[in-house]
Formats: C-alpha cells, structure tokens, sequence
C-alpha cells in the first residue's frame, strides 16, 4: 500500500469570489451542476446524504439528486431503509457534492420532508420496468440470506404486477429544505474558496468568506 501521508494535489482549475454568487445560493448551485454535467463529469447528480439516528449516530450513503427548485432538493429512496428511519426520527440532514473533475465540493443542509405522494406516484412511473420491480423486491437495509432473495422477489412482483407495477407504499421522494449552503473551490496553496450561505429567520440568505 501506498503511503497515504506522502499523496499530494495542487488544486488550480478555478476560483471563486463574491460575484459569482451574487444572485443566491440556488443560482450558484444549478450553475455548477451545469457545467458539472457540460463537462461530463462522473455521477454529477451524485451525493451523500447524511442522517442521524436515534442514538446519536451519524451514518452516510450515495443517493441521485432527481430535482433541484426552490423549494429544494429531492431524492426518492425506500422509506423503511436505514436513512428513512432515521429521517422519521429526525428530520434533518446534510448532503454533498464532490465534482472531482472541476475541484468542487457543495454543501447543503436542512429539514427534510417527503414529497407528495403525486410527485413520488410520476417519478416512479418514468423509471425503467427493472427499477420500478426491484423497488417491490429490495427489503432495503435489512438482512438476506443471500442475493437468491432478491431474485425470488423480482420475480414475484414481476408475476404479481406485470409490466406495470404500482407505486410501492414503502418508496417515495425526499425533499430537503435547505437553510445553508456552502461551495467549496480548490486553489493552489490550499487557500481554497469557501462562500457560505445560512438563511435568516426572514428567510433571507447571509453569504459569508470562511476561511479554509
């Protein structure tokens, strides 16, 4: 193995000032995720989602962001999993993007909800066939003997729905409210950019320069 302490990366593809996020967190983001997607970027909808547990435990795992508005950012996930566990505990989490490729990372934090059962009922009629039998065959989070488990399972709720499985009552979207942002650019001499946007109980957005 490689010693980990002796890896070192300059950091000069870009910068970011003030003026850049002149218009609000929202703009600046969906402006990244732009060129993130322009510049084909592996996984740039990709990001980790972190939730906390009822005995104070943090945990993390990678879901897709499928919608990004003002009203904020949406995943859609089994309920009865780990993070929907955890969310029905306590509603908040914080989620990140790390766009290797452009030496980016944003975070986003805040109060989580679930999405209308209509936004979840349209998202997952326009998955593919296998996604949308494999939300009915995945006891997500939870022990299996073995991967015969859910090949069984798909294979019933292929007999028992056909080519058009409904909604499962376990499987549906996440939205999080976010109440702060902040966007990380990497610059030469690990002087990176950081600009941090924390909402004000008008619900206006402060933006501040953290040092790095």
């Amino acid at each position: 193995m490689s010693k980990l302490s002796e890896f070192r990366k300059s950091y000069e593809l870009g910068e970011l000032d003030e003026a850049q996020a002149e218009h609000g967190p929202l703009r600046l983001f969906q402006s990244w995720m732009d060129e993130a997607i322009k510049h084909d970027v592996s996984e740039p909808t990709a990001m980790t989602v972190a939730t906390v547990g009822p005995e104070g435990r943090p945990s993390t795992r990678v879901v897709l962001l499928k919608g990004c508005d003002e009203r904020g950012m949406v995943w859609f996930t089994n309920y009865d999993s780990r993070k929907g566990r955890e969310l029905a505990h306590l509603p908040f989490a914080a989620l990140q993007f790390h766009w290797v490729e452009m030496e980016r990372v944003v975070r986003i934090e805040g109060r989580v909800e679930k999405t209308s059962d209509a936004e979840s009922d349209e998202y997952f009629q326009s998955r593919p066939l296998d996604s949308r039998l494999g939300a009915w065959a995945s006891p997500q989070s939870q022990v299996i003997s073995s991967r015969a488990v859910l090949v069984a399972n798909a294979a019933k709720a292929a007999a028992q729905h056909g080519l058009n499985p409904p909604r499962p009552p376990h499987w549906g979207g996440y939205r999080l409210v976010p109440d702060r942002y902040e966007f990380w650019q990497g610059r030469r001499s690990r002087l990176h950019d950081r600009l941090r946007f924390s909402r004000d109980e008008q619900g206006h957005w402060l933006r501040e320069r953290l040092a790095p």
